[in-house]
């Protein structure tokens, strides 16, 4: 993509200011939740009352002013105020990438009293604008798929859709049932690693990895992994679906603290029904240690053979990004 001329500056937009950490953040939570409660999952929520409590913690809002540009949390960003109140923000937050650093535009918000006037377009563009004075020209943003709106608005930005994704969640389920003529399931076998491997990059890429922390290293094979995973005292759990020798898909479950855990390996021509059937096994095995389970995946082909299992949609978001 050629490289963009971003003419947003502070002086252009009197309201326009940089978030100050010291006294902003009650305000943005507040921003934030009137604008997307609605579609706000459990760590959404949490991440506003860690905003609210650390508003209040002089000792983090001491460490914030320090480690801004350089820990993964939406500590800098902008904010437009009119007559004392703040009615849009926007977030901005660094990640490091094969040693580069990255932006990702987060949180833009505007008052639903004050939307349609170009505040989301200001706050985004001086955004934009502060990433390339950092020596940054990779910008990330991700934005749902039933906001037309915005979406239109990165693409004039300069904006491209790089992938689409969708969070499901189910209960955990002694008793649901598993469909009837389910392929044989197994543990799986160590020879079926590499095929995984290959799978689990294909449908969790690693030009995404730098947000999500993808880490495959606990589902590899060999004593010195599973030795490792003792001592760290982790239960990784893993299934398999096979049509004789071949691998039809695979499932783990790696824990992390929050039930999003659930990794699916599969291809392209994997029958769905086999995804359908490990998710159901992971539902009604997982039962006794998690209340809820979680699954980032593509959009699109398997969608119905994860409704199948029992999972629900809770958002779909579009990964855009730019090239300053």
């Amino acid at each position: 993509m050629a490289d963009m001329t971003l003419p947003a500056r502070e002086s252009v937009h009197p309201h326009l200011r940089p978030l100050n950490i010291l006294r902003d953040l009650p305000s943005v939570a507040d921003l934030i939740e009137l604008c997307f409660s609605q579609t706000m999952d459990n760590e959404g929520k949490r991440y506003l009352e860690d905003m609210r409590r650390n508003s209040a913690d002089n000792s983090f809002i001491q460490w914030a002013n320090r480690a801004a540009e350089s820990t993964s949390l939406p500590l800098t960003g902008f904010v437009w105020e009119e007559n004392g109140k703040i009615i849009g923000n926007v977030s901005l937050v660094p990640y490091r990438k094969e040693n580069q650093r990255v932006y990702l535009i987060a949180n833009v918000a505007v008052h639903p009293q004050h939307r349609r006037q170009g505040i989301a377009r200001a706050l985004t563009e001086r955004a934009m604008q502060r990433a390339v004075e950092k020596n940054t020209r990779n910008v990330w943003l991700h934005v749902r798929d039933d906001n037309p709106a915005a979406i239109a608005l990165y693409q004039k930005l300069g904006f491209v859709e790089r992938a689409r994704r969708t969070a499901w969640s189910a209960s955990t389920d002694l008793h649901v049932a598993l469909p009837s003529g389910a392929p044989i399931n197994a543990k799986r076998n160590p020879r079926d690693w590499e095929i995984q491997r290959r799978w689990l990059e294909r449908l969790y890429p690693p030009n995404l990895a730098w947000h999500r922390n993808w880490n495959f290293n606990a589902l590899k094979p060999g004593f010195f992994n599973w030795l490792y995973i003792a001592l760290m005292d982790m239960n990784v759990y893993q299934w398999a679906a096979h049509e004789g020798e071949n691998l039809q898909a695979a499932l783990a479950w790696i824990p992390s603290g929050r039930g999003e855990a659930l990794f699916a390996a599969l291809d392209e021509s994997s029958p769905p029904q086999a995804l359908t059937t490990l998710l159901i096994r992971a539902r009604r095995e997982l039962f006794h240690l998690h209340p809820r389970l979680s699954l980032d995946f593509p959009a699109g082909q398997f969608d119905a053979a994860i409704q199948a299992a029992g999972f629900r949609a809770a958002r779909t978001l579009i990964w855009m990004q730019a090239t300053l």
